[in-house]
């Protein structure tokens, strides 16, 4: 076992050697690289199986009990200062392995049916494989530095793939949204890695953790200054795991292909938020006001993303505000101290979440068979319906998919969740108000999105409904009322009713597909799908609160394996059944509500919207963040340049301006004094001399 330590090194390694490969052919030999399609492709699916099979290993050879295995070179040195750069592999690493290879493997084998007609087709190949070694990079890194090097690169990553086809300004802009929202959260995380290493001197995680602990107790650093530096590094997580406020970006991150959007929502970029407070949790664990904000700023943000999700018709957004939701109990779980459970969590969410997605995919493939290639059309719910007829492997799967999400027994979801939920309840009941709710709302928006997409009647090849399907009476008609008030949940915004319309009349010769009813997909994207379903099945049986074997590999860093054993065997069924009641219980209710609306057609959701038009809008229109953020940050930006433009015009350039003509004007009149005169010189010398000889006089 210990030589597979050894060559640890290479899970990162295989997968950029594959991209770089690719790239360099793409660079160098552009044509026949392109050509190569399909071998390119398996070239770069087989080194992330390689990967994934070394990552098993390691896994069980941790499972087995094998001692942590860190190995390092130095990178630099100056005077006293020396920084190593390496991997390490213990629990957590050996964990994450997994779960980043498995899931960016099955997204790989999907790909090659959702891109196979796609001219990028091999860079986006390469762009894969570059982000899966990014992530697997971040995952084994032995400290703070390697950590913010791969942080960095993951994000790049990301720009590049939201931004994949790049010729359409909705992902151009979505990218720069991404990348620009990032940085923000980035800057924050490099203030906190600086301010730590200010005042511990290292950068690894542990050692940072039992000195800032010393320095506090001891009062040789601020209390305050401790919960400043946290919140900083926290700000890193705020952004790459989409948390309010920096939650912005992740919606618009459906302008990529929805391969990326798997891997994105399920195992890389949002997990590397997650997985930094893990690795930091010996640093938030001793500064108990940094772990309120994360725990509060977890909350709010499940809360908000699943309000929001309620009124979604896209259907790759509604499942991105969900994983805003779910990456919200995550958070939640890390600040209330539950380590485990939000991990626990982390792991079944990257298996269910991966298969809504390429579910959605799979969906919007059979769809552009219809309505063409065309995402305002293919990805609107509100033209779907019956699809569960058409596709019968997708259906199935998403049904699995969200059985787990909303935290139905014995679905993976609903153990984590409930794990979540048990231990914020102990920690702050009010906080267990506010997961508990959410969890209702998950139920209603998921079976909502799985009503409307797979039952009922098709709509997508009713050409002559379209407008009114994408009009504010949309959902009316969906859930079979066919008159409504003016606005409800499948309202636009407002100018994008015209914009569609004006779509639909000036690209009626080509937005239609070449099939009147829509298609299973190919092998290549039901079969990641089926093999999803399993973990999405099964996978939370490893954390049940009788036989918890995940906690017992995955605890705390505070904790010994010996207390982690006392404690489970403290399980008190009744307080479990009370609590697990209670959440299936509201999920219950939201799948109730979900299939009296959009089911059976007993209750019009327009009707309700109605009667809160302002809590409809809010949702609507997305708490109206974008609108916030766009007025005060993009206006308000530019009319700040504005200013500081005329400052520089006026001020700097007009200093500048008025030195040139002191110089020109002096210069000018010089020129008439220097003639070269002797006579003309003498007689300044007189006159001179007569006026210090009267001045003199005088006085």
């Amino acid at each position: 076992m210990e030589v597979i330590y050894q060559y640890a090194w290479l899970i990162p390694v295989l997968p950029l050697l594959g991209a770089m490969l690719v790239g360099l052919g793409l660079i160098s030999l552009n044509q026949v690289t392109n050509s190569l399609r399909q071998p390119n492709a398996a070239f770069i699916i087989s080194l992330m199986g390689i990967a994934m099979g070394l990552s098993f290993a390691l896994l069980w050879s941790q499972i087995q009990g094998h001692a942590p295995y860190t190995r390092t070179l130095e990178w630099a040195a100056a005077g006293n200062f020396h920084l190593s750069m390496g991997y390490t592999i213990d629990h957590l690493t050996a964990l994450m392995l997994v779960i980043v290879t498995t899931v960016a493997f099955l997204v790989m084998v999907y790909t090659d049916g959702y891109m196979a007609h796609d001219p990028g087709y091999v860079r986006f190949y390469a762009y894969l494989s570059l982000f899966g070694s990014s992530m697997l990079g971040l995952v084994v890194s032995t400290n703070l530095v390697q950590v913010y090097v791969f942080w960095e690169l993951v994000g790049m990553c990301s720009y590049l793939l939201v931004g994949f086809w790049y010729d359409r300004k909705a992902a151009a802009d979505a990218s720069q949204k991404a990348f620009v929202t990032n940085r923000v959260g980035d800057f924050g995380l490099l203030l906190g890695i600086l301010g730590l290493f200010w005042a511990t001197g290292s950068f690894d995680f542990d050692v940072i953790g039992d000195r800032l602990a010393q320095l506090v107790q001891t009062g040789s650093l601020s209390n305050l200054l401790a919960i400043l530096f946290a919140i900083l590094v926290f700000l890193g997580p705020v952004a790459k795991s989409a948390q309010f406020p920096l939650q912005v970006w992740l919606p618009d991150a459906m302008e990529g292909p929805t391969p990326i959007s798997a891997l994105i929502h399920a195992a890389t970029m949002v997990a590397a938020g997650v997985f930094l407070i893990a690795r930091m949790y010996p640093v938030f664990e001793h500064v108990p006001a940094a772990m309120n904000v994360i725990a509060f700023t977890g909350a709010f943000t499940a809360f908000l993303g699943a309000t929001i999700a309620i009124t979604q018709n896209d259907i790759k957004k509604g499942l991105a505000y969900s994983t805003i939701s779910q990456l919200g109990y995550m958070v939640m779980a890390m600040g209330v101290g539950a380590y485990s459970a939000g991990l626990f969590h982390l792991m079944t969410h990257a298996y269910f979440k991966a298969m809504l997605f390429l579910g959605s995919g799979s969906v919007i493939h059979g769809m552009e068979a219809v309505v063409g290639h065309n995402p305002d059309l293919a990805q609107d719910m509100r033209l779907m319906g019956g699809l569960r007829k058409y596709m019968p492997v997708t259906a199935i799967t998403f049904l699995i998919g969200c059985l787990a999400i909303s935290g139905i027994p014995p679905f993976a979801g609903f153990w984590s969740k409930d794990e979540i939920l048990g231990a914020t309840f102990n920690a702050n009941p009010a906080l267990w108000v506010v997961g508990w709710l959410t969890a209702g709302m998950t139920a209603f928006y998921m079976f909502r999105m799985y009503f409307t997409t797979f039952e009922g009647q098709f709509r997508g090849n009713q050409s002559r409904m379209w407008q009114k399907l994408k009009s504010p009476a949309g959902m009316a008609i969906v859930a079979g009322f066919d008159t409504a008030p003016a606005f409800g949940p499948g309202a636009m915004t407002k100018g994008e009713l015209e914009a569609t319309e004006e779509h639909h009349h000036d690209d009626h010769s080509h937005s239609h597909g070449h099939s009147e009813y829509p298609h299973e997909s190919p092998w290549t994207m039901t079969l990641p799908l089926a093999l999803l379903a399993i973990p999405s099945v099964l996978i939370g049986l490893l954390g049940t609160p009788f036989a918890n074997y995940f906690e017992e590999f995955i605890f705390s860093p505070n904790e010994t394996l010996e207390e982690v054993v006392e404690k489970a065997a403290l399980f008190n069924p009744t307080e479990f059944y009370t609590m697990a009641g209670a959440s299936v219980a509201i999920s219950l209710i939201g799948i109730t509500l979900a299939s009296l609306m959009y089911l059976l057609g007993k209750i019009n959701p327009v009707a309700i919207a109605a009667k809160v038009k302002p809590l409809y809008e809010l949702s609507l229109n997305k708490w109206y963040f974008d609108d916030i953020y766009h007025r005060v940050f993009v206006i308000g930006l530019r009319r700040l340049a504005r200013q500081v433009m005329e400052i520089d015009f006026r001020v700097v350039d007009g200093a500048v301006n008025l030195t040139g003509f002191f110089t020109l004007i002096s210069g000018e009149g010089l020129k008439y004094l220097e003639n070269g005169r002797a006579q003309f010189y003498a007689l300044i010398i007189f006159g001179a001399v007569l006026s210090l000889v009267v001045v003199f006089g005088v006085t």
